[in-house]
């Protein structure tokens, strides 16, 4: 995915208080990031802009206060809003870590036979370690634990993830 493009991590839950802020539930990837680095998120799908004027974590969503919205009312015109950001607003992440976004759509590929497995659909969010949701060809899916034995490259120029099956996940 280009990284000019905008990228859904959640919604508009809710106002909080009575000055504006908003609650917004997110992917919890994106969670931390919105509050330490971003100055701006898009909003609906007009994807409205909106400047960030504080920011903070709250149990398991953000609270935003939005440039412009100043009342609950204002805030309540945005519940239910899809919420986006800009790929080029996220800051670079160490090498070998990516953002949710820039994996999904990969050619999921068996490293030792090079044969394609499927696409990456969906990554679960567990406790422990994130779940890969590779859609096969045949509709059927394959289910790979995010671990280092298992996810062995990832390459976004290829557009392609090579991993090893786990004996008896196949």
């Amino acid at each position: 995915m280009p990284r000019n493009t905008l990228v859904s991590v959640g919604v508009v839950a809710r106002p909080h208080g009575i000055t504006g802020e908003v609650k917004l539930e997110v992917v919890p990837a994106y969670a931390e990031v919105i509050v330490r680095h971003l100055r701006r998120v898009f909003l609906g799908p007009e994807r409205q802009p909106y400047r960030i004027r504080s920011a903070r974590l709250h149990q398991r969503a953000v609270l935003l206060h939005l440039e412009g919205v100043r009342t609950r009312n204002d805030a309540e015109t945005l519940r239910g809003a899809e919420v986006f950001l800009h790929a080029d607003d996220l800051p670079a992440l160490p090498a070998g870590e990516y953002y949710m976004h820039e994996l999904l759509g990969l050619h999921v590929l068996e490293a030792e036979t090079q044969t394609e497995l499927g696409e990456l659909a969906e990554v679960l969010v567990t406790g422990s370690n994130d779940v890969y949701v590779v859609r096969r060809p045949d509709g059927r899916e394959l289910l790979l634990p995010a671990l280092p034995d298992v996810i062995l490259s990832v390459d976004l120029d290829a557009n392609t993830m090579h991993v090893r099956i786990p004996p008896g996940l196949e």
